[in-house]
């Protein structure tokens, strides 16, 4: 089996120890065709953090990219357009992984017909909820159902290869040809962690006639740190309240049919703002009434990002980036 080289982005925001364990777990895969691309949107660190980045780059281990903006989706795009790699493959700053990880994405690709890999997300802040010895074979139907999908899909206790509508982001991997012969890009709108922006990504495969394949040997644990990452905003702050739903409204409202955005908003509602399974939000009136008011504002807010997408695009870091995603050399 001919196997594809891989490109590994990393985007990092603010992560010191973590980006560091990060970084050693990826240098040493034994995988014969890989490079690792570090997009550092915030390239102030500790000392021995910037020394390791350093050294990494000198060594040729990674190649290093400072910016000085904020922005995952932005990130990513960047990085894609610096790889010359057969596959991209996306990790977070703060994720564990076994050896044999990268062997275990590329296999999935001698398969013409398979776009994107998604890979099994153990959450380290979660584990201690994890049901022990579940073990879950086929998905529901439902999983597959845009409008419904997001509250069914199961990356962790699901042991059985299938395809999937969507990936973690934090372990994921397109084949490069999605973006530069289709012309799909990570949308720059979604903002603050980007959450969704990975969802909405990946519901534009589907036209593509790739398929995406979810093989649970292609697992790494996340540690889902609280500062850091690509978070430009505390996840603690009303801010971050906001853009959490301000993120699943723009998803809806470009990327589903309006059956499935009622759906979507219904269940969005049901689960983040009443807090029913399987969020387990609590259920007291003075909560449930604050995450209504950013759930009602976060909808003109996202309406207001489409309106004035009419005339800008948002894709503000890619317009000002010095390669051209239209004329860029792409390796064959």
């Amino acid at each position: 089996m001919s196997l594809p080289s891989i490109s590994v982005i990393i985007p990092t925001y603010g992560r010191e120890d973590t980006l560091r364990a990060t970084l050693a777990d990826v240098v040493q895969q034994d995988y014969p065709h890989f490079d690792v691309i570090v997009v550092d949107q915030k390239p102030q660190h500790q000392p021995e953090t910037q020394a390791y980045l350093d050294q990494l780059a000198r060594m040729q281990k990674i190649r290093l990219f400072q910016v000085d903006w904020a922005s995952l989706p932005g990130a990513r795009n960047y990085a894609v357009r610096r790889s010359q790699a057969d596959v991209v493959l996306f990790l977070d700053d703060d994720v564990q992984l076994s050896p044999g990880f990268l062997m275990a994405h590329a296999r999935n690709y001698s398969r013409a017909e398979v776009g994107a890999v998604a890979g099994r997300v153990f959450d380290r802040m979660k584990l201690a909820d994890h049901q022990p010895g579940l073990a879950i074979e086929d998905l529901p139907p439902e999983a597959m159902n845009p409008g419904i999908a997001w509250y069914h899909i199961n990356l962790v206790h699901t042991v059985k290869p299938q395809q999937v509508l969507t990936a973690r982001g934090c372990n994921m991997s397109f084949r490069r040809e999605i973006f530069a012969n289709h012309g799909i890009w990570f949308d720059e709108r979604f903002r603050g962690s980007a959450v969704r922006e990975e969802s909405d990504f990946c519901l534009h495969i589907r036209k593509t006639g790739l398929i995406i394949w979810y093989d649970p040997e292609a697992h790494l644990v996340h540690l889902g740190e609280e500062t850091g990452g690509c978070h430009d905003i505390s996840t603690r702050s009303l801010q971050y309240q906001v853009t959490f739903y301000h993120n699943h409204f723009l998803m809806g409202l470009k990327s589903l049919t309006p059956k499935q955005c009622l759906q979507f908003f219904i269940k969005l509602f049901d689960c983040h703002v009443l807090g029913h399974p399987p969020c387990y939000k609590s259920g007291s009136p003075l909560k449930v009434l604050s995450r209504g008011i950013f759930y009602v504002i976060a909808f003109i807010s996202a309406v207001t990002t489409l309106v004035k997408s009419l005339w800008d695009d948002g894709q503000v870091y890619s317009q000002n980036d010095s390669i051209d995603p239209n004329i860029v050399e792409w390796a064959s």
